[in-house]
């Protein structure tokens, strides 16, 4: 959610250090420093649609309650780009499941890697449900991605 607001010249210091007070007290050193906490892998029976449907329903996620995130290290069978920004990649686990995952906004970062089909990357990701063309697939939105 976004939202604007105009503030006079004249009190603009007053809102930043308003504006500082509150942003210290909702976020912390961790937020600060991009740090993820990951919920595990996920078990090979349970990276499935119907997880994620189950995970979608029980949000709403949000402030103080975060989605779910897991870890995992996957081999790339796909890649491509879409937009000119997002990463579209196709990878495979360790059990031999082929899942559908993308990186958005990946090509936006100064130190995007270059990945490869064959190269092994780990992920840290959430589960999701890719609804196009009346059709739904699991999909992992990649919140960190790095080759191993």
């Amino acid at each position: 959610m976004a939202a604007g607001l105009t503030v006079p010249a004249t009190r603009f210091t007053e809102f930043a250090h308003a504006f500082d007070t509150e942003v210290s007290r909702w976020m912390s050193i961790d937020d600060a420093q991009g740090v993820l906490y990951s919920d595990g892998e996920v078990a090979a029976g349970e990276l499935t649609l119907n997880t994620a449907r189950d995970l979608r329903a029980g949000g709403p996620w949000g402030q103080s309650f975060p989605e779910p995130l897991f870890d995992g290290r996957f081999s790339v069978v796909e890649t491509r780009t879409l937009g000119e920004r997002h990463l579209k990649l196709k990878v495979r686990t360790a059990a031999g499941s082929i899942c559908e995952a993308i990186a958005f906004r990946y090509f936006d970062a100064d130190d995007a890697e270059p990945i490869a089909v064959a190269q092994q990357i780990e992920m840290v990701y959430r589960l999701d449900v890719n609804e196009y063309a009346g059709t739904e697939r699991l999909q992992l939105v990649v919140e960190y991605l790095r080759v191993v």
